[in-house]
């Protein structure tokens, strides 16, 4: 039972690469797509499964309906590994929804970290993969998903910039 959340995740990303591989004509198109998924599927199995990643090894966490923490932020190895696991994720934002401001991203960033924590929180007690929900994977989250939307704005204003300038010359 505990693996269900996982199953479901490697399902959907065997169907979504399935669908990827035999719809996608364009080559490069189905590469990046295909990295997209492979990157979710990561992100879905740390997220919401038993495993545990550290940043040298991969572990299973026992049984458990897992701990809440409110209070207590600290900045440490864990706190800067979650901003670096969701900074893709912000520049994914970014790449699907090119015209949103760097304003709406800060609470929905913040709301997207909160999200991942609420369902790691259901799927703990349901599920029991025993995963804490810490306020602090929240401020990780959500900095991480707010500094690869401005990598991303910062990318394509140099980018469309140097286009723009080959064109003019």
């Amino acid at each position: 039972m505990r693996w269900i959340p996982l199953l479901i995740i490697l399902s959907l990303a065997f169907l979504g690469g399935l669908y990827i591989l035999g719809n996608i004509d364009d080559a490069n198109r189905r590469k990046i797509l295909l990295i997209r998924l492979a990157y979710l599927t990561f992100l879905g199995a740390i997220l919401f499964s038993p495993l545990s990643f550290t940043g040298t090894a991969v572990y299973i966490m026992p049984a458990g309906i897992g701990r809440v923490n409110l209070r207590y932020i600290y900045i440490g190895l864990g706190f800067i590994e979650n901003i670096i696991l969701t900074i893709p994720l912000g520049f994914l934002i970014k790449r699907i929804f090119s015209n949103m401001s760097l304003i709406s991203i800060v609470p929905i960033g913040f709301a997207l970290g909160a999200g991942f924590e609420i369902v790691q929180y259901y799927l703990s007690h349901t599920f029991y993969i025993n995963r804490i929900s810490d306020i602090n994977d929240v401020l990780a989250n959500g900095i991480g998903i707010i500094t690869g939307f401005i990598l991303a704005m910062m990318y394509y204003y140099f980018f469309e910039r140097s286009q723009y300038t080959k064109q003019g010359n």
